[in-house]
Order: C-alpha cells, then structure tokens, then sequence
C-alpha cells in the first residue's frame, strides 16, 4: 500500500501513467485524389468526419508497435494498421484506446470498406456512399450516411442507423442490439441477429425480412410495399401501426402482438396460447406461427 500510494503521488494520481502501452500521435494529410475508402485495423476507434475545409487528413491516435499506414492507391485512400507486436506486448497494463479520425470534404464517395477487430465505428450524416461495408468483430457501429448498397455486421456490438437511405440494406449482429429509424430501403431490408433485440422505427422498404434466435423485435410505423417476414426462436415480436400486402411471422417461444393499418386475411397456429385477431377482414394475407405464446393482432 505504501509503495502504490508512493508511486501514485510521483504520478500526480493519474493513473495513465501506469500503462505499461505507449501512444503516440500522428497526423496524415492527403493531398491525392481518392473516391473510395478502405480501412483496416485490429483495435482501434474508428470515426469518419467532416472535414471543415475542402483538404482531407487522417490522425491516428496509435501505439507504437501498431501504426498505420496511410496511402492512396487504385483512387482509394487506404488506411492500414502495420502491427508488429510481439507475444510478450499482449501483457500489462492498458489504459489507453487507439483512435483513427479520417476528415473528408463533404461529396459523394464509392465504396467505404471498414475491417476491425475491436473498436467502435461512426460515419455521420451529409455524405452518401456508393457503398457502405463495415465487418466489425467487437464494437458498436453508428451510421447517418446513406448508400446505394449497405451491409453492416458485428459479432458482438450494436448497429444504430438512422435518417439514411439505401437500395439494399443488410444488418447482422451475434451479440448485440440493432437500431433501424427513419429509413428509406427501395428493394430489400434483411436483419439478423443471433442474440439480441430489433428495434424498427418509420421505416419503408420493399420487402423486410428478419430471422433471430434470441431477442424481440419491435416495430412502429414500418410499412413493406410487398413482403413481411419475422422468423425469432425465443423473442416477442410487436407491430405498432404496421402494414405489408403479404405478412408472415413464426415464433417458437413468443407472443405476436400489435396493430396493422390495413384489413388482412390471417393464417393463424399456436400450440400452447391464446389466438385473437380481426373477425372482419379483406385484403393481403398474414400468416402468424407460434408454438408456445399468444397471438394479438388489432386494426384501427
């Protein structure tokens, strides 16, 4: 005890100082032109920002045995961690978290490509991509951009997107939560998670297609032009002012409860629960599945 107080007092109480991992700061600035991105890194906090100029710079904020690399090549500003860490580097004491900021002028860009092991992802609103592919291992991801094609997948972390809008738009976690809100999808929206919860907010597609084992899904005022598909093991699923011409849910231990805005002809089974639905109805057809839950469906 004395000697941790002795060492603290040298070191003012911060306790940053008994990291055994050293970082260092370095800045790049770009002066090539470049239409796509791609970055690549093991463990790093990765965010894309405007830049207030029309000039574009990257600043890793890095460890000395883990720098980047940052180059353009192919019309592509490629970003790269070059880790040259030994066994032994793994153990001690970190309180440190290696950052890469790259500021962008705004514009339309090609292809965003993000690889990370571990670190949080961001790209904000007022720049579009042709297409946005993001491969996180642990970490969240929080996207404002839109893009023609999106596909964002974290094994364990949660996706939030919002205000975007996209011809294709796949999201997939493991471990995790995903976030869906005023969105626009001309074609096909596909969510997938193995354990977590859905949560889709005003939201239009073409068609929605969602599979899960653990975890809810909850959606209000999500409307398909075609088709509605929910597939969950063990998850509740609720529907809040919600339509499709064809909808068709199957749960295996969960309730299906909601409202929709139009007339359905429903399909309805569960082995163990209560079924109530619409005694009058026209229209699109809605087959629900459910083999331990009660169904609830309600149109205004």
């Amino acid at each position: 005890g004395i000697i941790f107080v002795g060492v603290m007092a040298v070191l003012n109480w911060n306790f940053a100082g008994l990291s055994t991992v050293r970082y260092k700061m370095n800045e790049y600035e770009i002066h090539e032109h470049y239409h796509k991105i791609t970055i690549v890194t093991d463990m790093a906090d990765i965010a894309i920002v405007v830049s207030e100029n029309t000039e574009s710079s990257v600043v890793c904020y890095e460890q000395k045995n883990a720098l980047h690399t940052v180059t353009v090549k192919d019309d592509t500003l490629v970003i790269e961690v070059d880790n040259t860490k030994k066994w032994y580097d793994y153990i001690g004491v970190n309180f440190g978290s290696p950052q890469i900021t790259v500021s962008i002028p705004l514009a339309e860009y090609g292809a965003l490509f993000i690889q990370s092991d571990t670190g949080d992802v961001e790209i904000p609103k007022d720049i579009s991509f042709e297409s946005i592919d993001v491969l996180e291992s642990t970490g969240d991801v929080t996207s404002y951009a839109s893009a023609s094609k999106m596909k964002i997948q974290t094994s364990t972390g949660d996706i939030h997107v919002e205000n975007v809008s996209a011809n294709t738009m796949d999201l997939s976690v493991s471990t995790g939560k995903v976030t869906l809100s005023n969105a626009v999808c001309e074609d096909e929206l596909k969510i997938r998670v193995s354990t977590g919860k859905v949560s889709i907010t005003d939201t239009k597609c073409k068609n929605l297609v969602s599979s899960g084992n653990t975890g809810s899904i909850t959606m209000q005022n999500v409307v398909a032009s075609e088709k509605l598909s929910i597939q969950r093991s063990t998850g509740d699923v609720r529907f809040d002012m919600c339509d499709a011409a064809e909808i068709m849910v199957k749960t295996y231990t969960g309730d299906v409860k909601g409202s929709l805005l139009t007339d359905k002809v429903f399909i309805t089974h569960t082995d163990t629960g209560d079924v109530k639905v619409p005694k009058t109805v026209t229209g699109g057809k809605c087959e629900i599945n459910t083999h331990t839950g009660d169904i609830r469906i309600s149109i205004p």
